[in-house]
């Protein structure tokens, strides 16, 4: 894990950073809406609308926490706080993501109702069945043991609590092509196969409700970005701002390895057994 967390490390002042550049861009932090980081902090294909997809499977409520296990700088968890008024609670292994977390949280009035703690998703040390709901999002993909990872979201699961995974998993048209967002090569890399996630949920103790493939939209969300990208230019803070100057040729690896169905992205929820 020590090479998964260095990965996403960077050179650290990201928080200085991504302020800076919203300020050169004439946006006030003090009255930001967590759509407008969406560029930045919706940190997995599709954005914000895959996000406001999951809150739709995880049907929480006001009265509802909900655990994000690997929530990066955070932005599911605000949408989520946003949208349905729920508290979230995020776990990362990079401590500077949960700090700018908490920063973003600041700027967009939602720190009363999102906290971040650094740690390891597969053990987090907190009680059981202390969360109504779960998610993971873009998470398993750097994580070898799986299983480790759903029995965890298992325990933390109050009986009926579901539980959503959006992740990329293994597709049919060969080897990934790297880098890639969430590695620079295969030695942090382990995807799944739609049939393995099936089997390891499954063997976790969840009954899969639902199973969604959104591949095709994925492809076309990418395509969207860039043409938006050509004619208005790029949006005040991007992925760049933690992945460097690799994050184009991760970009293009992408839209390669969908086109190629060398990844797909795929959506199950869940639900522990009352």
């Amino acid at each position: 894990m020590d090479e998964v967390a260095t990965f996403y490390a960077g050179a650290g002042g990201l928080v200085d950073a991504i302020g800076s550049a919203l300020d050169s861009a004439g946006l006030d932090r003090a009255s930001l809406r967590p759509a407008d980081l969406a560029p930045v902090d919706e940190f997995h294909i599709r954005g914000r609308a895959a996000t406001l997809e999951i809150a739709d499977a995880l049907g929480v409520t006001e009265q509802s926490h909900v655990l994000d296990l690997g929530s990066g700088l955070g932005g599911p968890a605000r949408t989520l706080a946003e949208v349905r008024g729920c508290s979230v609670t995020g776990v990362d292994l990079t401590p500077e993501f949960c700090e700018v977390a908490t920063a973003m949280s600041e700027w967009t009035g939602l720190a009363d109702r999102t906290r971040f703690l650094a740690g390891d998703a597969t053990a987090t040390g907190l009680p059981d069945g202390s969360a109504d709901a779960a998610m993971t999002v873009h998470v398993a993909m750097n994580i070898p043991d799986k299983a480790a990872l759903y029995a965890e979201a298992v325990r933390l699961l109050r009986p009926g609590g579901r539980f959503v995974v959006y992740d990329v998993l293994q597709g049919e048209g060969g080897e990934v092509l790297y880098p890639v967002p969430w590695a620079a090569d295969p030695s942090t890399s382990f995807l799944a196969t739609a049939e393995e996630m099936r089997d390891l949920l499954s063997a976790a103790g969840f009954e899969i409700e639902a199973e969604a493939d959104s591949s095709d939209e994925s492809l076309e969300w990418f395509r969207q970005v860039r043409a938006r990208i050509e004619r208005d230019g790029p949006p005040p803070v991007t992925f760049a701002a933690f992945l460097g100057d690799s994050f184009g040729q991760m970009a293009a690896n992408q839209v390669a390895n969908l086109a190629e169905r060398r990844i797909r992205t795929v959506m199950l929820t869940c639900v522990r057994p009352s």
